[in-house]
């Protein structure tokens, strides 16, 4: 499995906002990359959103990279005026319930 997160600085107080609009337009987008496992919004506090994006291979992640970039462009540049921080990576350790 192959992870991609991603870390933005926001404004505080926008955090429900970019979560409601990646809810309704992003998740349903992402959600049809090829290896789609899972996908999660954390809200850090302090103005800072991560999203996690779980794929079954890395062509799956690097994929979800370029739909984030280009949905971020399109439906949140006013809230996400910065590049993300991204980190990703195979996954070489996880348990679920």
């Amino acid at each position: 499995m192959y992870a991609s997160i991603r870390r933005y600085k926001v404004d505080s107080g926008t955090e429900a906002e970019i979560a409601r609009r990646a809810n309704e337009g992003f998740v349903p987008i992402i959600s049809k990359a090829s290896g789609f496992v899972a996908y999660y919004i954390v809200n850090a506090g302090n103005g800072i959103v991560a999203s996690v994006s779980i794929f079954q291979d890395q062509a799956g992640a690097d994929e979800s990279t370029a739909m984030a970039a280009a949905w971020v462009k399109e439906s949140l540049a006013s809230l996400l005026p910065n590049p993300p921080e991204i980190t990703a990576g195979e996954v070489t350790t996880y348990k679920t319930a």
